[in-house]
């Protein structure tokens, strides 16, 4: 077993509550990512004490989580309720789960992102149910006037083995709420996990296939209006006049009037907002609203592009971002110099339900209602817009139709906020995918150029990156290879933008990822090496004889994914037909390696297979890391191929699915075939990991089945003239 504190640095605390009828609730504050939901078990108690961010036992034995963290479709809400029944030893079926609303007082993380919800919550879930556990055992110890230490749990029941009673949770909850919670709790050791890593269905799958209301789309509320947004049709661009009259008039609309979602220290940004009775006739309203707009000041870059890096790099110099050893010496030394230019465009999120939100601003309190990453932040921003203190403002998370980093960003609840206040009733903002698509928070493009060289014997003795993008680079300094190799040269620069940019899944590393494991099969080829061998020799340098002090992955932990997909795919067996690809990619403390194998049919391509390797701690559901991995690959593979999403002045060139193309279903792959590495070690992330790698190993076997490296994204309308189509 492993002991630990159940008291966590100063702001944590252990919250013991019972109502007058009895149950045992407690609460605590570094639950920071669990996001369960309701599961099917037996009736409700008639007995149990009600508070926010806690842990509650009924007098029946049922257990209920209220999750702080919004649930994005990354399937927390199964896997972390499994966490506590775990550690709790209660069974499967008595767990209960609910949404609980923003609350800053109890929770110090409520956000979906960076794929920390697991690794963030590991300890905090664990040591909530071994707390309980151990409340509950000292409860029937004392009933019994045995020592705890003869006791035992299973299912949710106490046993006492010598005088052969049991008792279930429930008929000891009450008299366990008025025990001292421990300082200190016993947590299980990994092989005496019996829920956690087993495979469980989504918890809120059977809601979601029958339609029930789960999602922001799906609210409805008495006396609720519905408002559209129409916004400038180009960045760089502002609101001049408009004429509303013919809206005005047309049925079911109740106002059009001109909303300032700006703060108050800031320039106005001015939309236009149509309400009315339902979506269908706010959207006809608002294609009869007469606008008349005009730029914005200086606009620059407002196609969102660069034609030349050099042209980029001479304005913005700056100091290495990282420099090992004399990269400028050993590229004059060099036997052979390898050197490529890799570019990505914008893309846009493109979530299966558009942006909306439910608010309705009253004169003594703001509730805002809707699908959210980051509650916390669009509280704070409601709260300066209305100016109003944030103690009057609620917000409250549904389920999310996809996130994907978008819904980080809440201008879509701001601007719900701004409307209600002005209408004074509530409403339900909805955009239309239009609007969704061409006033995103893009994934930015990029450019960065790779520089490798190799000696006489073909070992690489020096590399350089050089990397730009808009808003920012893509390159992490302190990655592979960075400390595999002596001379190793990192240059950051950044291109400035009025198109909005932000996290994208997997930001940065979604093109980085590719574009670096691309490079080193061309490398590994110049040195006449093995591309997987190639990589391997490199993490052993990393492993025997790093350079520098600042490398941010573990050889060992990159190089086992490596060596499991060689094993596991049969790498090295040559088989007609097939064309291969390998990747692999550390990111958001996780660690993924995969194979993609091509067979042509005709002129086209088809992916037959994606062998993956994965480390990323213990799984807690086997089959929501399947899902997650399955869904990640699939997504890159989309986006590699056809995701592009262009300006002319500031304006978006793709507003709807028949000009942004996703890949079709008979274009994923046939088979995936997935591994996860069994080590032991505490919960990483695994949204985001699965997708970065997929576009190299992409590219590798393209190159294989067609003899063409590609260097630009979209592969299948890329900058070398090569013909690409997947079948």
């Amino acid at each position: 077993m492993t002991l630990i504190n159940t008291t966590f640095k100063r702001r944590s605390f252990l919250k013991v509550s019972a109502a007058s009828t009895g149950g045992l609730v407690i609460g605590f504050n570094w639950l920071t990512s669990c996001t369960p939901a309701d599961q099917p078990v037996s009736e409700v108690p008639d007995e149990w004490f009600d508070i926010n961010a806690f842990l509650k036992i009924g007098d029946n034995g049922i257990v209920t989580i209220y999750s702080p963290n919004p649930e994005i479709g990354q399937n927390v809400k199964t896997a972390m309720p499994m966490i506590v029944a775990e550690e709790l030893d209660v069974d499967w079926e008595m767990v209960s789960v609910e949404q609980a609303p923003l609350d800053s007082e109890n929770y110090s993380r409520q956000v979906a992102g960076g794929s920390q919800s697991i690794r963030r919550g590991w300890n905090g879930l664990r040591m909530a149910g071994a707390t309980a556990r151990r409340m509950l055992l000292e409860a029937a110890a004392k009933e019994w006037n045995v020592p705890i230490e003869e006791l035992t749990t299973d299912m949710g029941m106490i046993y006492h083995k010598s005088s052969e009673r049991s008792i279930s949770y429930g008929e000891v909850a009450s008299l366990a709420a008025g025990i001292t919670p421990p300082e200190q709790v016993d947590l299980k050791d990994p092989g005496q996990f019996k829920i956690i890593g087993t495979p469980r269905k989504n918890v809120d799958g059977p809601k979601i296939v029958m339609g029930e209301p789960l999602f922001g789309l799906d609210v409805d509320r008495e006396g609720m209006l519905y408002a559209g947004i129409i916004h400038a049709p180009a960045f760089g661009m502002k609101m001049k006049s408009f004429n509303a009259e013919s809206a005005k008039a047309m049925p079911g609309i109740r106002d059009v009037f001109v909303i300032n979602t700006a703060p108050p220290d800031r320039d106005p940004y001015e939309q236009i907002a149509v309400v009315g009775n339902s979506t269908w006739e706010v959207f006809k309203a608002k294609s009869s609203v007469e606008v008349e707009w005009e730029k914005a000041g200086d606009l620059e870059n407002t196609g969102g592009h660069f034609d030349s890096m050099d042209d980029l790099l001479g304005s913005r110099a700056q100091e290495p971002s990282r420099n090992d050893g004399n990269a400028e010496k050993a590229f004059e030394n060099a036997a052979k110099v390898i050197e490529r230019t890799y570019t990505a465009p914008f893309l846009a999120h493109n979530t299966m339900e558009p942006m909306n939100f439910f608010a309705d601003v009253r004169q003594n309190e703001v509730e805002l209602l809707g699908p959210i990453q980051t509650p916390q932040r669009l509280r704070s921003q409601v709260a300066t817009l209305l100016g109003r203190d944030e103690s009057t403002v609620s917000v409250m998370m549904t389920r999310q139709g996809g996130g994907f980093g978008r819904r980080l960003y809440g201008n879509f609840g701001v601007e719900a906020a701004a409307i209600s206040d002005i209408i004074k009733a509530p409403v339900k903002l909805v955009y239309t995918r239009e609007d969704d698509m061409t006033q995103g928070t893009y994934r930015p493009a990029y450019r960065v150029v790779y520089r490798a060289a190799l000696d006489a014997s073909n070992n690489l003795i020096g590399f350089h990156i050089k990397g730009t993008g808009i808003h920012g680079s893509p390159v992490f300094e302190n990655r592979f290879p960075a400390g595999t190799v002596e001379n190793y040269l990192v240059e950051n620069f950044r291109l400035d933008s009025n198109i909005t940019t932000g996290a994208w899944r997997a930001p940065r590393s979604n093109f980085i990822a590719g574009a670096e494991q691309s490079f080193l099969d061309e490398v590994a080829e110049a040195a006449g090496k093995d591309p997987i061998d190639f990589r391997l020799e490199l993490f052993e340098r990393a492993m025997s004889n790093p350079i520098g002090e600042n490398n941010d992955y573990d050889a060992s932990r990159y190089a086992g994914v490596l060596k499991l997909v060689k094993e596991k795919s049969d790498w090295g067996t040559e088989t007609p037909g097939v064309f291969r690809g390998v990747s692999a990619y550390y990111c958001h403390n996780s660690y993924v390696a995969q194979v993609l194998d091509l067979v042509r049919e005709g002129d086209d391509l088809r992916i037959k297979k994606v062998t993956c390797a994965v480390d990323c701690g213990i799984v807690v559901n086997p089959e929501g890391a399947l899902n997650q991995i399955e869904g990640g690959l699939t997504d890159g593979i989309g986006h590699a191929m056809y995701g592009a999403l262009t300006f002319n002045e500031g304006k978006p060139e793709q507003d709807n699915f028949h000009t942004y193309r996703l890949i079709r279903h008979g274009e994923a792959p046939v088979e995936i075939d997935t591994h996860f590495v069994q080590n032991g070690i505490d919960p990483t992330g695994l949204g985001e990991p699965g997708l970065p790698p997929i576009s190299g190993a992409l590219a590798n076997a393209i190159y294989q089945a067609t003899g063409n490296r590609l260097y630009s994204q979209p592969f299948a309308n890329n900058n070398e003239g090569v013909k690409v189509n997947l079948i």
